[in-house]
């Protein structure tokens, strides 16, 4: 990658040869269940920016899903990663112990958006955290049900999947999935017609006056989970009072709180947790994607009086892996350094910038988001908020012809989730792409 390259720069036609032969060879072998939205085929990262194997640059506005938290290769984790690798590279934690995966669990503990003390359960996954989550739920308060959101995305295994609600394609040729899982509304500024209040009583009131009333008895509901901003069904940030009311509902009932910070954790709002915007403190969060790096690592951290199941009630051969660990400590060493605070600030700048397209573009609804973690919500009328699922993805291409990565979220918004190392530089080459590529769109 040329050096201190920050800008993308397109030299074949996408996808370029080399690509398209690797493409062409993925499709006899590898599963056609993943979704590729573009034909990108990466040889190598750094920072915020992407090399594929043709040579063209491109700006990564999507950090693996939300996963390369420090940037493509930071330095510091690969240090952490070689070092560890020396040393030993497993000896499964479920059966022995190690002095990495200690650390990291005290490290977590220090940065866990509740009152301790607390223990983790280490897993590979978002996925793997939210089961440990459900589990763990259930096991302690000995109740059976849970109570989750539409618009939901917590995994695709079949416990985290009963609780997933974003796509249909996601569920469909799954069932019967796990019983005993139950939807209410997740409270969207954008589509409520009253004040941010009454956006969030009216989630808190269907949960109170319709599932507890014709479904499911309070008594007999082991937990709540939310994002706390949601993920791909829309990056949809909820009014604070909505998440601060749902605290007092679950306490009043015994339920605990799963806050799923999968997605928004780790420094990608500004906070190392999204909930800690709205002081609500949760009794399990899940954790996955950005705490590593991009080792793959997922955690579920818990108040110690929660975390009391005996051993062999749940485990992981390869969870807490040794080198992961090492990179997540190394990650949660940058991210209070400096990579929290840059989130913050230049999000805040992107998110300005992002903001003055709307006045260009009519197709631009809404711009919302905290610190790095930001949804553009395509729309074919702001008066009637129809979608506009299909501009929706034709922007993603115009984006990736220009050199710019972005993914989709919910049915007609994109989201920017780049590496926290993004410059202001970067930040201003993103909203210069994402201006000519809203030009580009044919409504």
């Amino acid at each position: 990658m040329e050096e201190k390259m920050t800008v993308p720069m397109i030299r074949t036609s996408l996808p370029g040869p080399k690509a398209k032969a690797i493409i062409e060879r993925d499709a006899k072998v590898v599963s056609p269940s993943y979704t590729r939205d573009y034909p990108l085929v990466i040889a190598r990262g750094e920072g915020a920016t992407v090399e594929d194997v043709d040579g063209n640059l491109f700006l990564d506005c999507t950090a693996g899903i939300a996963v390369t938290a420090t940037g493509h290769s930071h330095p510091d984790v690969v240090h952490a990663i070689v070092d560890q690798s020396k040393k030993f590279l497993h000896m499964s934690g479920t059966d022995f112990y190690y002095e990495p995966q200690v650390r990291l669990a005290e490290e977590l503990s220090s940065i866990a958006p509740m009152q301790g003390p607390h223990r983790s359960f280490f897993g590979n996954s978002g996925t793997e955290a939210n089961e440990a989550a459900l589990k763990l739920a259930r096991y302690y308060t000995k109740r059976q049900n849970i109570v989750a959101f539409l618009g939901a995305f917590h995994g695709r295994s079949m416990g985290s999947l009963s609780l997933t609600a974003s796509k249909v394609t996601q569920r469909k040729g799954f069932s019967p999935l796990m019983p005993g899982v139950f939807h209410a509304p997740y409270p969207d500024p954008y589509r409520y017609t009253g004040s941010l209040d009454a956006c969030a009583a009216e989630s808190i009131r269907f949960i109170e006056q319709q599932l507890f009333v014709h479904l499911v008895s309070p008594d007999e509901v082991a937990a709540v989970i939310v994002e706390p901003i949601q993920g791909e069904g829309g990056y949809i940030v909820p009014p604070p009072a909505f998440l601060q009311q749902l605290r007092e509902l679950t306490t009043k009932h015994g339920i605990l709180l799963i806050v799923d910070e999968v997605q928004s954790g780790m420094g990608r709002t500004g906070r190392m947790f999204a909930v800690e915007h709205t002081g609500v403190q949760p009794d399990i969060v899940s954790i996955g994607k950005g705490i590593a790096s991009g080792l793959p690592l997922g955690v579920a951290t818990a108040r110690a009086e929660v975390m009391s199941w005996p051993p062999g009630s749940h485990a992981s051969t390869f969870g807490g892996n040794p080198v992961a660990c090492a990179a997540a400590l190394a990650t949660i060493g940058l991210l209070r350094a400096s990579l929290v605070r840059n989130a913050e600030t230049v999000g805040a700048h992107l998110m300005a910038g992002l903001k003055e397209l709307m006045s260009k573009h009519p197709i631009v609804g809404d711009i919302r988001g905290r610190g790095l973690m930001i949804g553009i919500e395509l729309v074919r009328d702001r008066t009637t908020k129809e979608r506009a699922d299909r501009e929706r993805n034709a922007l993603v291409q115009e984006c990736f012809r220009r050199g710019l990565l972005v993914l989709g979220a919910g049915r007609n918004a994109i989201r920017l989730s780049p590496p926290l190392v993004l410059t202001t530089a970067q930040a201003d080459t993103t909203v210069a792409i994402l201006d000519d590529a809203l030009g580009a769109l044919s409504l």
